[in-house]
């Protein structure tokens, strides 16, 4: 059996269609459709069906996606194994969105210094997706906010940045109180069901603050740009930049102490728990200079 099959099936699941999946392959509709027959006819059953503009597994696909996972994750090990210089195999890493640009490539950058010829499968994802996927053995290790609650024993976690939640306001709103901001302007909400846009409602909550909701979103970069075209004011955690280019927008800090998003590393301990410790020796030497909110911490799994 061809493993392209295997990879078009799943990206079909994953996406939600033909075109989609075909998109993230780079490939036409028409090829991912004869590749996901192709496999079909393989197992002697339907693994997909249209509902609507949709395409979802039928039964027996569902029975065999995590298998089929479970193969193609093999494959890239055997890969990344049949390098010499990794005797590793891949390192499955997941990465909140907000942590792709600014948190991550200087700690890989050092990391590739001393393995160069490291393998890493790299997935994005929302924090309590990625805490699920590397608790369930999908992936090794994760970089996501602190979860809130208690983790368990066969995890490890180090915090890597705080970052204190403050008013994102539009330029021209500098210098004014962020709690009458919150209370007075248009309210862009970072989305409640992620764990920093919870943290940001219970904050409001435990003031009584009722904001004028115009918009709920889990992307910051889309809220800093919402509020530099002055659509109204958010609270959201100060992320590790970069920030959007050329966004006329100001950061107000709140009233001390104002709640603090953790940034960090969730891994399992098993084989590949070396490489989780070796990322956060590169996180030691980029912070060495003492900067308080890159500062690393450490609290017991």
């Amino acid at each position: 059996m061809d493993t392209q099959f295997l990879q078009s099936f799943v990206m079909v699941v994953d996406s939600g269609s033909f075109a989609e999946a075909a998109r993230r392959l780079d490939l036409t509709a028409a090829a991912v459709a004869a590749r996901v027959k192709s496999l079909e006819e393989a197992m002697g059953t339907a693994l997909v069906r249209r509902a609507g503009r949709t395409v979802k597994p039928t039964e027996a696909g569902l029975r065999i996606l995590d298998h089929a996972r479970s193969v193609l994750r093999d494959v890239r090990n055997l890969h990344a194994l049949a390098n010499d210089d990794a005797p590793l195999g891949e390192w499955r890493l997941g990465v909140s969105a907000s942590s792709l640009t600014g948190l991550v490539p200087p700690l890989l950058r050092g990391l590739y210094g001393k393995h160069p010829k490291l393998a890493v499968y790299m997935e994005p994802g929302n924090s309590a997706t990625l805490y699920q996927r590397v608790t369930s053995g999908m992936l090794d290790a994760a970089i996501l906010v602190e979860p809130p609650f208690t983790l368990p024993k066969s995890c490890g976690w180090e915090v890597l940045v705080e970052e204190p939640l403050c008013v994102l306001a539009p330029a021209s709103l500098a210098g004014h109180d962020p709690l009458e901001l919150l209370a007075t302007q248009p309210f862009i909400r970072y989305d409640r069901s992620m764990w920093g846009g919870r943290m940001a409602d219970t904050w409001l909550r435990e003031r009584h603050i009722q904001p004028q909701e115009r918009i709920e979103i889990d992307a910051l970069n889309a809220i800093a740009a919402f509020v530099h075209h002055e659509l109204g004011v958010s609270l959201v955690p100060d992320w590790t930049p970069p920030w959007p280019e050329g966004m006329r927008v100001v950061r107000i800090p709140l009233p001390s102490p104002a709640p603090v998003r953790r940034m960090g590393l969730l891994w399992s301990e098993g084989p590949k728990a070396a490489l989780a410790r070796a990322l956060l020796a590169e996180a030691r030497a980029v912070w060495a200079d003492g900067d308080a909110q890159r500062a690393i911490s450490r609290r017991a799994p």
